[in-house]
């Protein structure tokens, strides 16, 4: 079972995962589960009666906006990090959180490495899956690495230039 970290009130801590990731060609197990955007645009109407709690995995190349009407009904949305170094997951997560006003969970997997936390947090992400051994108390470090931001995001922020126009 993959390892959670979750930011609550800007601080990481370990947390229990109730969602079983699915492969589009495994059973479904009981209990609260993540499908592929695929398998959830097939058997999403089901899954969604079934009164069980849902999520969809979107890989980088998925368009958030397949979700728009479903949404409300969603409680995680996991953007998948095929590496580090494509950030198509970060434009997905501003897109869910501020375009189509997402408020379930936002779940980093995939090559979740720690120097994205930063980043991860101002787009708005809520838990990740780290692919390292790294630590909740590293990825809260990291996460209020810097003091000052200069532009606007998912995570409320002031920037720099709002905090000047104030003193």
């Amino acid at each position: 079972m993959p390892k959670l970290i979750r930011w609550q009130s800007g601080v990481a801590a370990w947390a229990e995962d109730p969602f079983t990731a699915v492969d589009d060609d495994q059973s479904l197990p009981r209990g609260e589960v993540i499908v592929s955007l695929a398998r959830f645009q097939r058997e999403g109407r089901d899954l969604l009666a079934g009164g069980r709690g849902l999520g969809v995995r979107l890989e980088s190349d998925d368009a958030p906006e397949a979700l728009i009407l479903d949404l409300p009904q969603l409680e995680v949305v996991a953007l998948t990090f095929p590496k580090y170094r494509d950030g198509r997951a970060y434009s997905a997560a501003r897109v869910l959180r501020e375009r189509l006003g997402f408020r379930g969970e936002l779940r980093a997997v995939g090559d979740v490495l720690l120097e994205m936390g930063h980043l991860l947090v101002r787009c708005g992400f809520d838990t990740v899956e780290p692919a390292d051994d790294t630590t909740p108390e590293q990825w809260t470090r990291v996460a209020r690495r810097y003091r000052h931001v200069y532009q606007r995001a998912a995570d409320g922020r002031e920037p720099a230039f709002a905090e000047r126009v104030r003193v």
